[in-house]
């Protein structure tokens, strides 16, 4: 059984790190109760110790995701109020046009908001840069703590079993 669970969490760390590039699942708490599930079945303390260390890193992305990327915007002058509308209209382009919306509604609201707020073309288009800049760094900063705790799941499966 805990070969079969291993399997089975490795799959789930993989989707939980496709889930964080394609924003379709929660991929960093798919890849963190996967570590967990496979911790209770281990029983062991190397899986609670990866369970912690994992924990450790995918909680600190979690903020740190928000938070350099949030410094940087406003430095940039871009305002929380077009990063709300980017993130709506991205929801409702998720369920508009399926697979892609998100990636169409997100850009799509930041700069109608930036237009709104700027009145100019190429204003609203710096800004738009800037928003999307930062969601590829967040992404980058939560897929970077997702694979190392993956990597220090894999070391323990295949090392300190």
């Amino acid at each position: 059984m805990q070969s079969a669970v291993t399997v089975l969490a490795g799959v789930a760390i993989f989707v939980g790190i496709i889930g964080i590039v394609l924003p379709i699942l929660p991929g960093a708490i798919l890849s963190l109760a996967a570590i967990l599930v496979w911790a209770i079945v281990e029983r062991s303390t190397t899986g609670w110790v990866v369970f912690g260390i994992a924990l450790v890193l995918i909680g600190a992305s979690q903020v740190i995701k928000y938070v350099v990327p949030e410094r940087r915007l406003r430095e940039a002058g871009v305002p929380r109020r077009s990063m709300v509308v980017g993130v709506l209209l991205g929801i409702v382009g998720f369920f508009v046009i399926p697979v892609v919306g998100m990636f169409v509604g997100f850009p799509v609201g930041v700069y109608v908001s930036e237009l709104q707020r700027l009145r100019t073309h190429s204003a609203a288009w710096t800004s738009t840069k800037h928003a999307l800049r930062e969601t590829g760094v967040s992404m980058l900063i939560e897929l970077s703590g997702t694979c190392l705790a993956a990597a220090v799941w894999l070391v323990a499966v295949l090392f300190f079993r």
